[in-house]
């Protein structure tokens, strides 16, 4: 016999899937949902359909927009021969909040051997490309200062020696194993001022 009727069931499991979601948060979330006005519900499940409808890639540097190319790839207030390169969309939202205004390549991930992600799975060939094309005067690497975010940023430093292309790493301000999205804002900018030539 089911816990629960087949809506609540299939929405817990749903719900199971997100990051840090457990079965009893799901649980408290489905009731809390059950529980909330009808606009509400209506409002959430529009704005969970708009985010797969509207949002999309910039096909410059990967960010999450609705217009392509991007707000920032787009604006002529950005240092266009500064590109930072970080791991995910959320690492730009981060480093927006510094003195940073440069422009910005998403790899949309890591070098991780262990989860069988290595450069090929990156947009690194679309990194090496658009350098090719717009010459910048420095790339700054802001990976993760953790063990993949370290390897990411040995493989992209070897590959811009090859390149001969000017650039840096953020400074270690951060704390080992720490996410850039996590980051304080004062311990981020200080980072971006410290960072040191590869």
């Amino acid at each position: 016999m089911a816990l629960y009727p087949k809506p609540l069931e299939e929405l817990i499991n749903g719900l199971k899937k997100l990051p840090t979601i457990g079965q009893r948060s799901a649980e408290r979330l489905t009731f809390h949902l059950l529980k909330s006005p009808q606009e509400e519900i209506n409002a959430l499940a529009e704005a969970i359909l708009d985010l797969k409808r509207k949002i999309k890639s910039c096909s410059i540097c990967n960010n999450i927009t609705e217009n392509d190319p991007c707000s920032i790839c787009s604006s002529e207030k950005r240092d266009r021969k500064i590109i930072c390169v970080v791991e995910e969309s959320c690492d730009v939202t981060a480093l927006e909040k510094t003195d940073y205004h440069g422009l910005y390549h998403i790899l949309g991930g890591r070098i991780s051997p262990l989860e069988g992600i290595g450069p090929e799975a990156l947009r690194i060939k679309e990194l090496t490309e658009r350098i090719k094309r717009e010459r910048p005067r420095e790339v700054i690497i802001a990976t993760n200062t953790d063990t993949e975010g370290e390897t990411t940023a040995l493989y992209l430093s070897k590959l811009l020696k090859s390149l001969n292309v000017p650039h840096s790493r953020i400074a270690y301000g951060l704390p080992l194993g720490s996410s850039i999205e996590n980051i304080d804002q004062l311990t981020l900018s200080r980072a971006m001022e410290g960072r040191r030539r590869l």
